[in-house]
């Protein structure tokens, strides 16, 4: 993958799994969201699963100059929207089946009301809008504590603990949707994702990042989750299958626990630079058990250790990036 046009056709590919779940889903396929970080790349994984046979619908204010149009082409019914105004809501299509999408996390500090209507209030309008469709909302594994890195992750049975309000909104999210399902028998699924990465973000690319630019990297959170991107898309689609009342819920990260130490130096041999490092690990983390996850869909179909290596040469290379680090390393939840 040496080009975005490549990486995209990467993300893009669907496997027989993901063809034969979506030719059995009753209904077109709306993405709320669409324009957002993982929104392009999971509308041309849906519309290369689909083959035709339904229409996928991409849904986003499409701030991106050129996006939408590019969709369009590539066959989707783009719908330029801001889901966040109730006319806009009312006035989309009725759908068998909806992706959720939309979510704040960045930003927000001083103005924490704006992260709670974006990731509690308008899911729950979301859920009454569309409240005879199967939904699969993206969720986050920060809903859960941190672990001991001895435990292998929280599982979908931990008790919930949210760090800050963030963390906290996303439970949010949760809970009112799931007031949808109790009251009207909504289908949901909530997807506990962290941390995705591609060539253009995510942990291991801030990493990358940082041992390039000689930036001392924090080890207080010394070990992390990380899946590849093109693998959370499929599991997000999939996932309509399970969406159910009471919500069916899916923690959705790699199988692996990977040291961050590890992952730098490994990156520092690449690039050809000795990472700095400061701090000592703690013994927590945000961690996650996706066991039932990958019961039901295999593994990822890339490594840690490839995904180190594509974006080494990647980001040694120059490629674009989309600058949004993930702040994995903070531990008191504000982002």
């Amino acid at each position: 993958m040496r080009t975005e046009s490549e990486l995209e056709e990467r993300l893009a590919r669907p496997s027989a799994g993901l063809v034969d779940d979506l030719a059995g889903l009753d209904g077109d396929i709306m993405i709320l969201g669409a324009g957002g970080k993982l929104g392009p790349s999971l509308v041309r994984l849906a519309l290369n699963a689909v083959r035709g046979t339904k229409r996928v619908l991409a849904v986003s204010r499409f701030s991106e100059p050129g996006l939408a149009d590019a969709l369009t082409a590539e066959g989707a019914t783009v719908i330029s929207a801001d889901v966040s105004d109730e006319r806009a809501l009312r006035d989309l299509p009725d759908v068998a089946n909806v992706v959720f999408l939309v979510g704040a996390k960045f930003g927000t500090q001083g103005a924490e009301h704006a992260i709670w209507f974006t990731n509690s209030y308008l899911p729950g309008r979301v859920a009454d809008r569309f409240r005879d469709s199967r939904i699969a909302a993206l969720s986050t594994g920060n809903v859960y504590p941190l672990m001991p890195v001895t435990s292998g992750g929280a599982t979908e049975e931990t008790p919930l603990g949210p760090v800050g309000e963030y963390a906290m909104s996303c439970l949010g999210r949760e809970r009112v949707m799931s007031h949808f399902a109790d009251k009207y028998g909504t289908r949901l699924a909530f997807i506990r994702l962290n941390y995705a990465v591609e060539l253009r973000y995510g942990v291991l690319v801030d990493l990358a990042q940082k041992v390039a630019g000689g930036q001392p990297i924090d080890l207080s959170t010394g070990q992390v989750n990380v899946v590849w991107q093109g693998y959370a898309n499929e599991v997000t689609l999939r996932s309509l299958l399970l969406a159910d009342a009471p919500p069916y819920v899916l923690n959705l990260t790699g199988p692996e626990l990977l040291s961050v130490r590890q992952a730098a130096q490994a990156l520092g041999e690449a690039l050809g630079k000795e990472p700095v490092f400061t701090g000592e690990e703690a013994p927590t983390a945000l961690l996650s058990n996706a066991s039932r996850c990958h019961r039901l869909f295999g593994y990822p179909d890339m490594t840690p250790a490839e995904l180190i290596e594509h974006i080494a040469a990647w980001v040694g290379g120059g490629g674009r990036l989309l600058g949004k680090p993930t702040k994995f390393e903070r531990r008191d939840g504000r982002f």
